[in-house]
């Protein structure tokens, strides 16, 4: 038990700035994996519908 108040007491890690960089960094990561993610299937589902409705022997 003493070395997790250690742990708590510890300040020479990241503070919370470095924190809130590396989450902004990520975050934006994630956003636009998400929006080209998005338009690659709005793309397949419009190429699905389309070969539905007008099939091609």
């Amino acid at each position: 038990m003493s070395k997790f108040f250690a742990f708590l007491k510890d300040e020479s890690g990241a503070s919370a700035a470095e924190y809130v960089l590396i989450l902004a960094i990520v975050g934006t990561g994630i956003a636009g994996a998400a929006l080209g993610l998005g338009s690659a299937i709005t793309t397949a589902l419009g190429n699905a519908t389309t070969q539905i409705t007008n099939p091609t022997p």
